[in-house]
């Protein structure tokens, strides 16, 4: 389930590349997609902070998770906004908990 099963030539519209930006399971940022989650496989292509076999998900009100195994690092965010304003929330919180990691 945590394996990209995407083709390379997949593509995304670009609308949805400009709603959903770096939590689009696409190449241009190393990301796909396995069996029920957007799954990191490159390293340097996302702006945001994590590690190649993370994944995660994003809910439509503002609820995510992601699993960094390489960290051994769960996170959890629950909120109750519209899906317009979630991503600088998600790219907040994504950056202060890996900041707060101590190595």
């Amino acid at each position: 389930m945590t394996s990209n099963h995407l083709p390379p030539e997949v593509r995304i519209s670009p609308r949805v590349l400009a709603i959903f930006g770096a939590m689009t399971p696409n190449s241009t940022y190393g990301q796909g997609f396995g069996l029920g989650f957007a799954v990191r496989t490159e390293t340097g292509r996302n702006p945001l902070p994590g590690s190649p076999g993370e994944y995660y998900w994003t809910g439509g009100t503002g609820t995510a998770f992601w699993i960094d195994p390489k960290e051994s690092l769960i996170a959890v965010m629950m909120l109750q906004i519209p899906f317009v304003a979630f991503g600088h929330y998600y790219a907040l919180m994504r950056n202060l908990v890996y900041q707060a990691i101590v190595a």
